[in-house]
């Protein structure tokens, strides 16, 4: 199978990766911090090296400011219901996943409004106008999806987190798709809270995140439980990460983010990048002047596109296109609305959705080529 699927879950996972998670159940697999002897701590040992291995990865300063969690999705969470109150203002871009859209949409109830602000592909001075243009005078969130995981597209991280800072207002940026490509430096940046999947470009196993928090005090924990730490109180710890980390933790998991974060290291962030965008302008340009495609994305540019893109044969219906990719020609895609409503709005694609091809680091311009002459194939019998 050629797998071009990796804005879902990056596979296959470096060598390195399956080792680690192997190891981990093999050699330490007690449970980290719940008791004293050698493996509960040899286990703790090894969180306590991923949480370093990403506090480097990102630049952050203080390690204990990093939380494990099962997804970005609950990373994302954690900040938009544990930072927020009655009255609060937040501008998102139209870019953003159901992952912050249903949370906000829910806490209407609350009181918390938002505003979207358009993500104009390659024009990063109109996307920080438009974001600039929704602040009000309650505002307390900007909500960032560094990469969109429909169309590719870059937001100007820093610029908006600078325009954001001007006015008092947080940041938390959304990194799952451009985590291990692009580089996230969070003291450069100044970024308030980031949340990452573990699973796509970090090269972890699924059920991993990250979340980054400067000023954990800002934060109440959306779930409260046992972590490991005092124990005879009955409110949640203070400090973190134990704050924003209760119950048994996914130590495999965890320890698979260390071993696709030194991958990453290995091979460098611009690497990748530089090799995943080779890949996608081959593919773009192979795809352009085949008929009945069309592609929804402007011609990728460096540092304005991630190594994705979204596409569709004529009136055919995304499900369609991907279900004769897979059983005719054993391409792995993506089809539908990849919980992006806002995006597919701004497309045009909310009936047909689209097919979105994501690559990684182990794909090559053999599985590029493949797919080109996959699709022409499908385009010349519609």
């Amino acid at each position: 199978m050629v797998y071009l699927d990796n804005a879902a879950t990056t596979y296959p996972k470096p060598a390195a990766v399956y080792s680690e998670v192997n190891r981990c159940m093999k050699m330490y697999g007690a449970n980290p911090g719940r008791s004293g002897h050698r493996m509960s701590l040899n286990a703790a040992q090894q969180v306590y090296r991923s949480r370093e291995a990403a506090a480097v990865f990102y630049n952050i300063e203080d390690v204990e400011n990093i939380a494990f969690t099962q997804n970005c999705t609950y990373a994302l969470n954690t900040v938009i219901n544990g930072f927020l109150k009655h009255g609060d203002h937040v501008v998102i871009s139209d870019m953003e996943h159901n992952s912050v859209l249903r949370p906000l949409s829910r806490m209407a109830s609350r009181g918390v409004t938002f505003t979207v602000a358009k993500a104009v592909h390659g024009d990063f001075d109109a996307t920080v106008d438009n974001f600039r243009n929704a602040i009000n005078e309650k505002t307390k969130l900007f909500i960032i999806n560094h990469a969109s995981n429909v169309t590719g597209t870059i937001l100007p991280l820093s610029r908006l987190t600078a325009l954001a800072h001007q006015y008092d207002i947080k940041v938390l940026a959304d990194t799952s798709q451009s985590s291990g490509v692009i580089p996230t430096d969070v003291q450069e940046m100044q970024l308030d809270f980031m949340a990452s999947a573990g699973h796509k470009g970090l090269m972890g196993i699924m059920g991993t995140g990250i979340l980054y928090v400067r000023n954990p005090e800002l934060i109440v924990p959306l779930v409260c439980g046992g972590t490991g730490s005092s124990s005879l109180e009955l409110i949640q710890p203070y400090t973190m990460p134990d704050k924003l980390e209760s119950g048994t933790c996914n130590l495999p998991g965890i320890c698979s983010l260390r071993a696709g974060i030194e991958f990453l290291q290995s091979k460098g962030t611009e690497n990748i990048y530089r090799h995943e965008f080779y890949l996608l302008k081959a593919l773009y340009d192979g795809l352009k002047n085949i008929p009945n495609v069309k592609l929804y994305t402007p011609e990728p540019q460096p540092f304005y596109n991630v190594s994705l893109l979204s596409f569709n044969i004529g009136d055919m219906q995304s499900e369609d296109t991907a279900e004769i990719l897979d059983k005719k020609y054993s391409v792995a895609v993506r089809a539908g609305i990849h919980c992006a409503p806002l995006a597919h709005k701004a497309l045009g694609t909310e009936q047909q959705g689209t097919v979105r091809i994501s690559l990684s680091y182990f794909n090559n311009i053999g599985h590029i080529n493949h797919v080109i002459k996959a699709v022409r194939s499908i385009s010349s019998s519609v």
